[in-house]
């Protein structure tokens, strides 16, 4: 699970681009440009639309803006080509594999992503049977974060 502190700090420092995918909505970006200029401002949500239909939205108050989900990858290769690097704060969940021989166990050995914890339990409704030998079932919903950076070569 990725430390909140540490996702708030990457999301309000302001030298290395931030892009949040939430859940919930449109993603989220902040930029490191200067709020306090209407010029500026209308220079980067330019840039950010790019030629595209639809107009970013800028939260002023909470410096970020605010654009269609529709644009993460192309945006995401545009902010790369501009800045070198950016964060990307997103939701996964933790994928857990299992079986019946682990539920139904009588010994100690477990070779499956429960480590044991679901050692000898019995059959749950949780899990997602897709064989004898394989069910799975998805953790919790969690953010993650990771520094993306243009390689040498120009490719990302």
């Amino acid at each position: 699970m990725e430390d909140p502190a540490r996702l708030k700090k990457i999301w309000n420092q302001a030298e290395i681009p931030v892009f949040l995918r939430r859940e919930d909505g449109r993603p989220r970006l902040r930029l490191p440009c200067n709020w306090n200029s209407y010029a500026d401002m209308a220079k980067t949500r330019h840039w950010i639309r790019s030629g595209r239909h639809t107009i970013p939205e800028a939260d002023y108050k909470r410096r970020y803006w605010e654009v269609p989900a529709a644009w993460f990858n192309d945006l995401l290769k545009q902010l790369l080509q501009k800045y070198g690097k950016l964060y990307v704060i997103q939701p996964f969940r933790v994928q857990e594999v299992c079986s019946e021989m682990c539920w139904n166990a009588k010994g100690h050995e477990c070779q499956c992503s429960c480590m044991g914890e679901n050692h000898g339990q019995g059959k749950s409704g949780e899990w997602l049977e897709i064989s004898q030998t394989f069910a799975t079932r998805w953790g919790e919903k969690e953010y993650a974060c990771r520094l993306l950076a243009l390689k040498l070569n120009g490719g990302a």
